[in-house]
């Protein structure tokens, strides 16, 4: 068992050789999110060792999260909520930028806050009783953990500017229809099935994980000659690394897989 340095009461730590699964653990408020769970959730990512090469976020019982935990919200003035928000901004950023790529296995509710630490994550495996909203519209509010950012590169400005105006849900099939999901599966499989995807995952080559999650979103967030420019130094340096040079030979000489086996 890894040593994190601060056990966690709203988190649910198992290590699985290579991959680190991390279950919100707050089922009776349907894993909504306080300060202390965003901050053990930090905790983690900062701890994270060297073996571990691949992440699974999932929710305990019976929803992935519905957000934000409003009876915990209090009174603040401008400032507070713009260093709150900020917080949430660190916390999210450490796991779509982080050191190994985070998978999110989501059922139930992915609300608010829940459909924002989705969306940092790099593959959101959904399974039929997923439902996601982003009702902050309707409660008066904004978002504040990402989602104005993150939400629409994967469905559009439209499309969350309608969640929000409306108060609109997307049942599984849709979200994963619209790009909230890469991958959907039957009830009480996405874990499963996340699981299986971060075993693959953790077998790549240290340095195209790297890349896939700290130099393609800036790629795709650059101009395109920059885009370009960042493109080849990676190419370069990922097929110069010993370990790509031992695939490649692998590969030529008959012992690697070929595509679709």
């Amino acid at each position: 068992m890894i040593d994190f340095p601060s056990p966690s009461e709203f988190l649910k730590i198992t290590v699985l050789e290579s991959t680190l699964l991390v279950g919100l653990n707050r089922p009776e408020k349907r894993n909504a999110f306080n300060d202390a769970l965003l901050l053990d959730l930090e905790k983690v990512m900062d701890a994270l060792p060297a073996s571990i090469r691949c992440m699974v976020i999932y929710g305990e019982g019976k929803h992935f999260s519905a957000g934000l935990d409003l009876s915990e919200l209090t009174e603040r003035n401008a400032s507070e909520g713009v260093y709150h928000s900020r917080m949430w901004h660190r916390v999210l950023d450490k796991v779509q930028y982080g050191r190994v790529p985070v998978i999110a296995a989501l059922h139930g509710a992915v609300v608010g806050g829940g459909l924002e630490l989705a969306s940092a994550c790099h593959i959101r495996v959904a399974d039929a009783t997923t439902m996601y909203a982003l009702p902050e519209g309707q409660r008066g509010i904004f978002v504040g953990g990402g989602a104005s950012v993150r939400v629409p590169k994967l469905i559009g400005l439209a499309r969350m500017t309608d969640m929000m105006f409306t108060g609109r849900v997307y049942k599984a099939e849709e979200g994963e229809r619209i790009g909230l999901a890469q991958y959907l599966v039957e009830t009480g499989k996405s874990l499963e099935k996340a699981l299986e995807l971060a075993e693959k995952v953790a077998s790549n080559a240290g340095m195209t994980n790297f890349a896939l999650v700290q130099v393609l979103p800036r790629i795709v967030d650059a101009s395109p000659e920059q885009g370009l420019l960042m493109e080849s130094l990676m190419a370069a340096i990922a097929q110069s690394a010993p370990e790509a040079k031992e695939r490649l030979r692998d590969f030529l000489e008959g012992r690697a897989k070929k595509v679709g086996e």
